[in-house]
């Protein structure tokens, strides 16, 4: 990005108003799409669409692609139609999907009826596939060869086709009937002597995605295998098509996005933070809350059933919020942790029993550590002060035994929610920290009650 960030919108603002088209060329030469596309949607959106009518149909495709989502929806409904169709029909057809998925599905129709027959019957079978799907994402500009080809004939033919391909470093190998044979990386074909044939290049070993596939699953599949592009394949094993590495990094920012949100005790944004109508950021926000607060306030209920024992030890009210928050704690430490590896792949659900163990292992020694903190917090204030009296022991016994029975509660109720709910077909990433806490926070009143009943007698 040039140094003079700060001073760049205001520059193209004045040769907008200038209709300096070769100065505003020029200024944008040195910029990436990327970099120039956040800065350009702060324009006023007639500025912006006298950008558009005069740059090149190839700049303005791949700034388009970087604009925020309202400045795009915006800017063409002030270009004329053959303005926009020329935009439409420029970009690249990964990127029109995402676009046209994001928008109601009137002005999605509108949009598609300005493409060309070809390109329209592109962005139909792109967006008949399910969403989240590979299908909406990939891309069907790519170079394929043959196996029968000598690698001079290859580098002629990527010369020739591979201007507008998404990607050329990966050259996939197809027999005539366009059924994939292998993936071979670009720089194998400029290292061989360019006599050699593509099929002495062929090692067999490729993986490929199909159409139809969860975008989680292509993610783990482009985090196993390390590539830059992986073929999508038909049912008979035809290439219709690549998804490439840049689509799955925002892939995984959208899904690590989703599930911390969602660990936050939220429904799932589907807009930004900052663009995303109050009353619907609300109302995604509400709902949780809602079962949250339902659920809280069942421990009223639960220590209703436990007033003699906090009668005859009323001390023992002290130390509520303290027993019940660790569990808590410890259970949405647990939820999390499984959570995050259940997505980088770590472990499959047929691996449940292992994980209990660990964490009934790791909840019994937390709950040792915490329970023995409390233990002798309360012995050595004890010394001090008579707040505990008649039975200071008896209290921090109690306090101590409980700390290790919630804990250990919390870390497996923490585990096992998420394994639970993805075997049932939900996002684990339901079960969210304070969902979890709220399940702890019920159960752990009945633990520490039961224990006080015991101890205390």
């Amino acid at each position: 990005m040039p140094v003079q960030a700060s001073n760049f919108k205001a520059e193209i603002s004045t040769l907008l108003g200038n209709k300096d088209y070769a100065g505003l060329k020029a200024k944008l030469v040195p910029w990436l799409p990327a970099d120039a596309a956040p800065i350009l949607s702060e324009l006023p959106v007639e500025q912006l669409a006298v950008l558009f009518r005069g740059c090149s149909k190839e700049l303005g495709a791949a700034v388009f692609t970087y604009l925020e989502h309202g400045a795009k929806h915006k800017l063409l409904k002030v270009l004329t139609q053959p303005q926009a169709a020329a935009l439409l029909n420029e970009l690249p057809a990964d990127d029109r999907t995402t676009f046209l998925n994001e928008l109601p599905l009137d002005i999605a129709m509108q949009l598609l009826g300005l493409l060309t027959p070809e390109e329209r019957k592109i962005a139909q079978d792109l967006l008949a596939y399910p969403e989240h799907s590979v299908g909406r994402m990939m891309t069907l500009d790519y170079v394929a060869v043959r196996s029968d080809w000598t690698v001079r004939e290859c580098l002629d033919f990527i010369r020739t086709h591979g201007y507008d391909r998404e990607t050329l470093n990966m050259i996939f190998v197809t027999d005539a009937g366009g059924h994939l044979l292998d993936d071979i990386r670009v720089r194998r074909f400029l290292l061989a002597e360019p006599d050699t044939k593509v099929s002495a290049l062929m090692d067999g070993n490729y993986a490929t995605l199909a159409p139809t596939d969860d975008r989680e699953k292509a993610l783990g599949v482009f985090r196993r295998y390390d590539r830059v592009a992986l073929p999508v394949t038909g049912p008979d094993h035809k290439l219709i098509g690549i998804v490439t590495a840049d689509d799955m990094l925002d892939v995984a920012s959208e899904e690590a996005t989703e599930d911390i949100q969602k660990l936050g005790g939220s429904e799932a944004l589907d807009e930004p933070y900052t663009t995303i109508a109050l009353t619907k950021m609300v109302k995604k926000r509400a709902s949780w809350l809602v079962v949250l607060f339902l659920g809280e306030m069942l421990t009223a209920t639960a220590m209703s059933y436990f007033e003699d024992e906090l009668a005859k030890a009323i001390v023992l009210s002290l130390f509520i919020p303290l027993v019940i928050s660790s569990g808590g704690n410890a259970g949405s430490q647990a939820a999390t942790l499984v959570i995050r590896a259940l997505a980088l792949g770590e472990f499959k659900l047929r691996d449940w029993w292992r994980i209990m163990r660990r964490e009934l292992a790791a909840g019994f020694m937390l709950g040792l550590i915490l329970g023995a903190i409390g233990f002798l917090r309360i012995v050595i204030w004890s010394r001090f002060s008579h707040i505990y009296d008649p039975s200071p022991l008896k209290v921090a016994t109690t306090v101590g035994a409980a700390l290790v029975g919630i804990v250990l509660w919390g870390s497996l109720m923490g585990s096992m929610l998420p394994l639970i709910l993805k075997r049932l077909g939900f996002d684990p990433a339901t079960s969210s920290a304070p969902f979890v806490a709220t399940l702890v926070d019920v159960t752990g009143l009945i633990i520490y009650f039961s224990v006080a009943l015991l101890v205390m007698l």
